[in-house]
């Protein structure tokens, strides 16, 4: 890749780098403590070293690089703590959220949230009769369905808030939660049926057993 191919489409260089090396890091090709050496930053995503600084800087920021003083920068690692505090802040936000995206949302809102389980539901089934490589599409499908559920809520800022939390809890769920089996297939269809009829006190229930029966998982895994 050339610097010259990263401002092809007329976006900034810092921006695109902070977005690639970001997207890596969510998707584990980044993995934690990974050490970021600048000069194989350089390499890999064609951007200078300046522009590479102030990408980590954003990343140091959102708590997914740390800076090592002298030393350069690093991945941030898992911890069984963060996990818990991102769970706590999922339920917060995503409880909130749903609260109001349940009393305004309309039929358009429906359809959206009930096409997004379609599609998160039909990759369940590929992963249930043993399709591997169904897990991508999977970890799109599912941040998309947990995104319409609350996309009525009304509030930019709760939207951009519980996005930035929900993209670090990915990561663990990326490299950690995996696929739970039936127990979340039966959540995630609960939960649809839950918006359909407005119930959101016992969506936020559900929601709560759905993220902690997660962070158990991956405590149980021992990846974290």
């Amino acid at each position: 890749m050339t610097a010259a191919s990263i401002l092809a489409d007329g976006e900034a260089a810092s921006e695109r780098a902070w977005r690639l090396i970001r997207a890596d890091i969510l998707r584990g090709t980044l993995a934690p403590g990974q050490k970021l050496k600048l000069e194989g930053l350089r390499d890999a995503y064609g951007v200078a070293v300046g522009t590479l600084r102030e990408s980590l800087s954003r990343l140091i920021a959102e708590r997914l690089v740390v800076a090592e003083g002298q030393r350069g920068f690093e991945v941030a690692r898992f911890s069984a703590r963060e996990l818990r505090e991102l769970a706590g802040l999922r339920l917060l936000l995503e409880g909130h959220a749903l609260d109001h995206a349940f009393r305004a949302g309309d039929m358009e809102w429906e359809g959206r949230v009930a096409a997004a389980h379609h599609k998160l539901s039909q990759m369940e089934q590929r992963l249930g009769d043993g399709d591997a490589g169904a897990i991508d599409a999977w970890r799109r499908f599912d941040s998309e369905f947990h995104r319409a559920l609350i996309a009525a809520c009304g509030s930019r800022t709760l939207m951009a808030t519980h996005a930035t939390v929900f993209d670090r809890y990915l990561r663990y769920q990326n490299l950690a939660l995996g696929f739970r089996g039936a127990i979340a297939v039966e959540e995630h269809a609960a939960l649809r049926d839950c918006a359909i009829r407005r119930d959101a006190a016992r969506a936020r229930e559900i929601l709560a057993a759905h993220i902690l029966g997660g962070v158990d998982h991956a405590l149980a895994s021992g990846a974290v």
